[in-house]
């Protein structure tokens, strides 16, 4: 396994000490710092059909890999945005499902592929997305997560009912499935939508507090945005009175 530190608290990042030849993936762009052993090779990440299914999973076709040489080595991973960082280590049929680009870091040889919802109405209307990621083989990830991250071991046959977007990962021993909000005065009034998302287990689930689509709608209506005036301005983003 290898050797690794979570700092940073909610503004988190994973520093990584792989031995001489132990390799670290990544998605473009993700690496922070590292040292100078470090040798970095960027490539498809297996293929072709590989590198499309992560790009219809929200990460980009190529992917980095790092390299210890001659030495343990040192690199570090930060969150893109204000949260936790989560090690999670995955083994044959104990794999993770994950919301799309939760996926920041892992150890070369795990598998990160497409993962369809079996029911398309789980995708459009579950608010977890049609299309999320699919984390397998043996070795170790690192998974970014919104917010405060709340984990759930569910026994067999135990639910838990999540609303949308706060999904954050399960393990794939894990079955989720969509519900609708009973009652017309609970789906007009009471702000939650038309759908709840139940996961069942056995398996554990990683929920996040603070998706970014809500930090997003939530902070909009106090932006004033300004696209530039006659004399061809850039745009300006001001905070609303």
């Amino acid at each position: 396994m290898i050797r690794y530190e979570i700092e940073g608290g909610h503004l988190p990042v994973v520093i990584c000490y792989p031995e001489v030849g132990e390799t670290l993936c990544t998605e473009k762009g993700a690496m922070s710092w590292m040292s100078p052993n470090m040798k970095m090779d960027t490539n498809t990440g297996g293929g072709i059909k590989k590198a499309f299914g992560r790009l219809f999973s929200g990460e980009s076709i190529f992917m980095n890999e790092y390299t210890a040489q001659g030495g343990t080595g040192m690199i570090a991973f930060a969150s893109t945005f204000p949260g936790s960082i989560i090690p999670y280590q995955v083994t044959e049929g104990n794999g993770i499902i994950v919301q799309k680009r939760g996926f920041l870091a892992m150890e070369k040889g795990l598998d990160l592929s497409v993962y369809f919802q079996k029911r398309l109405g789980k995708g459009f209307f579950g608010g977890e997305g049609f299309i999320m990621q699919k984390i397998s083989g043996n070795g170790m990830v690192f998974l970014e997560i919104d917010g405060h991250c709340k984990e759930y071991e569910l026994g067999i046959g135990e639910s838990i009912i999540v609303d949308t977007g706060y999904l954050a990962a399960m393990t794939e021993s894990c079955t989720m499935d969509i519900e609708a909000v009973q009652g017309a005065k609970n789906i007009f009034f009471g702000g939650e939508g038309l759908f709840h998302t139940r996961i069942t287990g056995p398996g554990k689930v990683y929920i996040q507090s603070m998706p970014l689509i809500h930090m997003a709608e939530a902070i909009t209506p106090y932006l004033n945005i300004n696209t530039g005036d006659n004399n061809g301005g850039g745009i300006n983003i001001r905070l609303g009175e």
